[in-house]
C-alpha cells in the first residue's frame, strides 16, 4: 500500500538552535532591506517625472517581480527557522514552487526585454520614442507576464500529480525543483528532461536575446569619437548588465543541466545568492551606477 505525501520537511540549513536564530536575523534583515529598497524605487519611478521613460518602467517592473519572488520563499524560511517541525503542506510546497519560479521566468524575460530596450536607444536613438511607445511596452510587458505563466504552469501541474510516499524530507529552504522532483516514488527521467528543455529555452533563450542586444550595443559605443562619450552611453548600460551576469550566471549553473542532482550545498548556496542576495543589491546597483537615478534620490 502506498501512503501519499501530506506534507514536506524543509531541511534549510542544519545547525544548532542558537546559529538558526543569528541566520533569522541576517535573512530578515536582509529580507526587510530588499523590500524597501525595491518598494522605494517603484516609488521613486512612479513619482519622479525625469523617470518617467521605459527603462524606468521596466525597472519598476523589475523590482516588484524581485519583491514578490523573495516574498514566496524567504518568509517560510523565516518561521521555519524558529520552528522545530519546519514543515510545509503539499498544497503549500507546489504554490511555493509555482510562485517563485514564474515569477523567476517572468524576471529573465523581462531581463532581455529591458537590453532590447538599451539597444534601440543606443543603436536607433532617432527612432526610439516611434519604436518604444507607450503601447508597445505595455505589450512587452505583458508578454514576459504571459510567458512565466504559461512556461511554469504545466511544470508544476505536472509535478503535483506524481506520487508521492516518502521520505517526505527536502533537503532545501524551499520547494526547488530537484530535490522535490526526487521525492517521487516513479521513474523521473522524463520529468527531468521535461524541466532541463524548458530551463535551456527560457535562460539560453532570453541570454541569446540579451547578448545579442549588447553585442550591437558593444559595437556602437565603440564607434563613439569621444572617451567622455563612449563612458556615459555605457554607464547607461552597466547597471543592466550587472544584474544580468549574476541573474543568468547563477541560474544556468543551477537548472540548464539533464540531471539536477543536488552537488552537496553547493545549489542551496546558489540558491541563496539568485534569491535572496541579488534581489537586495539590485536596487543599490541600479541606483548608484545610475546619474539620473542619484539624481532623483537628492
Amino acid at each position: 500500500n502506498i501512503t501519499p505525501v501530506t506534507e514536506f520537511v524543509l531541511v534549510g540549513f542544519r545547525n544548532s538552535y542558537e546559529i538558526e536564530i543569528i541566520f533569522f536575523v541576517v535573512f530578515l534583515l536582509a529580507y526587510l532591506v530588499t523590500v524597501l529598497g525595491n518598494t522605494l524605487v517603484i516609488v521613486l519611478v512612479y513619482t519622479d517625472c525625469h523617470l518617467h521613460s521605459p527603462m524606468y518602467y521596466f525597472l519598476s517592473n523589475l523590482s516588484f517581480i524581485e519583491i514578490s519572488m523573495t516574498s514566496s520563499v524567504v518568509p517560510k524560511m523565516l518561521a521555519n527557522f524558529l520552528s522545530e517541525k519546519k514543515t510545509i503542506s503539499f498544497a503549500g510546497c507546489f504554490s511555493q514552487f509555482y510562485f517563485y519560479f514564474s515569477l523567476a521566468a517572468t524576471e529573465f524575460i523581462l531581463l532581455a526585454i529591458m537590453s532590447y530596450d538599451r539597444y534601440v536607444a543606443i543603436c536607433n536613438p532617432l527612432r526610439y520614442p516611434t519604436i518604444m511607445t507607450q503601447r508597445v511596452c505595455g505589450q512587452l510587458l505583458l508578454g514576459a507576464w504571459v510567458g512565466g505563466v504559461v512556461l511554469i504552469l504545466p511544470l508544476a501541474v505536472l509535478k503535483a500529480k506524481l506520487p508521492y510516499c516518502g521520505p517526505n524530507i527536502i533537503d532545501h529552504y524551499f520547494c526547488d525543483s530537484a530535490p522535490l522532483l526526487h521525492l517521487a516514488c516513479t521513474d523521473i527521467w522524463v520529468a527531468e528532461l521535461r524541466d532541463f528543455v524548458v530551463s535551456m529555452l527560457l535562460l539560453l533563450g532570453s541570454l541569446a536575446l540579451t547578448v545579442f542586444s549588447y553585442t550591437w550595443i558593444i559595437l556602437t559605443i565603440v564607434r563613439i569619437p569621444s572617451t567622455q562619450g563612449r563612458q556615459k552611453t555605457f554607464a547607461t548600460c552597466a547597471s543592466h548588465f550587472t544584474v544580468v551576469s549574476l541573474g543568468f550566471g547563477i541560474s544556468i549553473f543551477i537548472y540548464v543541466r539533464p540531471s539536477q542532482m543536488n552537488p552537496g550545498h553547493l545549489n542551496k548556496i546558489l540558491s541563496v545568492l539568485s534569491s535572496i542576495v541579488t534581489p537586495l543589491l539590485n536596487p543599490f546597483i541600479f541606483s548608484l551606477r545610475n546619474q539620473q537615478m542619484k539624481e532623483a534620490w537628492k
